[in-house]
């Protein structure tokens, strides 16, 4: 679990300081107009809108588990795969980290497929609207945690890289957490919430290229200990 703390802190530091990029980009989106009026809907309401984040944590935890149990299943069949798959995490915190950084979008093609599962539940979205009780608002977080977002689909690949359901369920949950405060106070002061996340992008970004880097260097060095043990234990009999 510990090789799994960059991946964890990476996760935060994308969902605290990367959500400004969600502002923006998540506003094409089919179904926004549903999510948008929720969150107005939500303002006067703390209650409501920690349930309604809550709710979609919950779905980040929820998929990440699913990604990570096909990791585990694919690193099960093929045991030899695990350190290449962990050094594939610390390549892809490294990209996590330049598409926070730079605003980068990898992965639009991947959002455009989860765009066609987002138009089949948006309109149980749209069914609990207006948002009445908590509930409701819970209710409403859950499905959100399907809408289609690049940054989500990243983490979730640093999700499946643990190949552990329990650790990738977490590093997905670490993410819903750090997005927690700027989606609350969505309404409250976003304009200057999201000015103040966008000057940190950058620090932030790299913070989480930093993350990769030592993540990378976690099995590689593992591997020169290994052959480094060799020959002493050879030269010992």
């Amino acid at each position: 679990m510990t090789e799994s703390l960059p991946l964890f802190a990476a996760a935060f530091i994308t969902g605290l300081l990367g959500s400004a990029h969600c502002f923006g980009m998540c506003a094409g989106l089919s179904g926004l107009v549903a999510v948008n009026t929720s969150v107005a809907s939500l303002r006067p309401q703390l209650a409501m809108a920690v349930a309604y984040n809550s709710g979609r944590v919950l779905s980040y935890g929820f998929l990440g588990a699913a990604v990570a149990m096909l990791g585990q299943t694919i690193v099960d069949a093929i045991p030899n795969i695990a350190a290449p798959v962990r050094f594939a995490s610390g390549l892809l915190i490294v990209i996590v980290g330049l598409q926070v950084a730079f605003g980068w979008r990898f992965l639009a093609p991947l959002e455009k497929a989860g765009a066609h599962i987002w138009n089949r539940i948006a309109p149980a979205a749209k069914g609990l609207l207006p948002v009445t009780s908590v509930p409701k608002a819970l209710g409403l977080g859950l499905l959100w945690g399907w809408l289609p977002c690049g940054l989500v689909y990243s983490v979730l690949l640093l999700a499946a890289t643990t190949a552990n359901p329990f650790a990738g369920g977490l590093v997905m949950i670490a993410f819903g957490i750090g997005t927690m405060p700027a989606m609350i106070a969505t309404g409250i002061s976003a304009s200057r919430l999201s000015q103040f996340m966008r000057r940190k992008r950058l620090g932030a970004g790299l913070l989480i290229v930093v993350l990769g880097v030592l993540t990378l260097a976690m099995p590689v060095m593992k591997f020169a200990a290994s052959n480094d043990s060799a020959p002493h234990s050879h030269h010992s009999m």
